[in-house]
């Protein structure tokens, strides 16, 4: 690893600490909202929505990402997906709200426990998922199905965790098996080039990041005959089309 500028040392520090007190105003949006919103808000549609605004400064206080949007028009937001997306890094859950939509994250339980972006994540009713906890799996599931119910979508990241490579690895079935027992379409979203915004371990971005989301065409649950292996290696074919 070659040895870092001085200058992209303390612009690193300058993108950190905006995106560091973005959160907390984020929070503090929240936190008024959900009291303001409590008796007629319950799927905190409004608190989410905040999140947008939160996606676009991140986005535009850091000179390194060169950002890029594509197959907006893949996707109604009017209808209930159940969402799939590959897994890079902490980078990934900025660049997915600029997809406008209402969804909620199946999330580690550890992302709930970092101040302020986790205090975000309760107060939005995203979902929490310990990994190692096979009734917080099953409880996990529940919820994501009472939320497909009430007409919000719910994203995965159906390899488990984000890939140290940028290789994508395999997917694991839940998120499909949902989307065919409620039978609602999987949204299949390819995200490439956030693995190298930052350097494993270290805190330096680097100088130059592009960036690209790629929203695909949902597959329809009808096309699919209840066979949940077939749609996740098709999810998982297009995801890998597009990278």
């Amino acid at each position: 690893m070659t040895a870092s500028s001085p200058k992209q040392m303390a612009m690193s520090v300058i993108i950190w600490t905006s995106s560091i007190l973005l959160t907390i105003l984020l929070f503090l949006d929240i936190l008024v909202l959900t009291v303001g919103t409590f008796l007629f808000d319950k799927k905190r549609k409004i608190q989410h929505a905040q999140c947008f605004w939160w996606s676009d400064s991140v986005i535009r206080i850091n000179p390194y990402w060169k950002v890029a949007i594509e197959g907006l028009d893949n996707m109604d937001r009017n209808r209930t997906y159940v969402i799939v997306a590959n897994h890079q890094s902490l980078t990934d859950i900025v660049l997915l709200f600029q997809t406008r939509m209402q969804f909620k994250w199946i999330a580690k339980d550890s992302l709930f426990r970092i101040p302020f972006l986790g205090w975000c994540m309760s107060l939005a009713k995203h979902i929490r998922l310990r990994r190692t906890n096979r009734s917080s799996i099953s409880q996990a599931y529940r919820e994501a199905s009472k939320w497909i119910d009430n007409g919000v979508s719910v994203t995965f990241f159906p390899e488990g965790t984000r890939s140290e490579t940028g290789d994508l690895g395999t997917f694991r079935s839940g998120a499909f098996k949902l989307a065919l027992d409620k039978k609602v379409p999987v949204l299949p979203i390819a995200i490439q080039g956030t693995g190298k915004t930052i350097p494993k371990g270290s805190w330096i971005f680097n100088t130059s990041s592009t960036i690209r989301m790629t929203i695909l065409p949902a597959l329809e649950p009808d096309a699919f005959h209840d066979n949940v292996r077939l749609l996740t290696d098709t999810a998982r074919r297009e995801i890998q089309k597009a990278l």
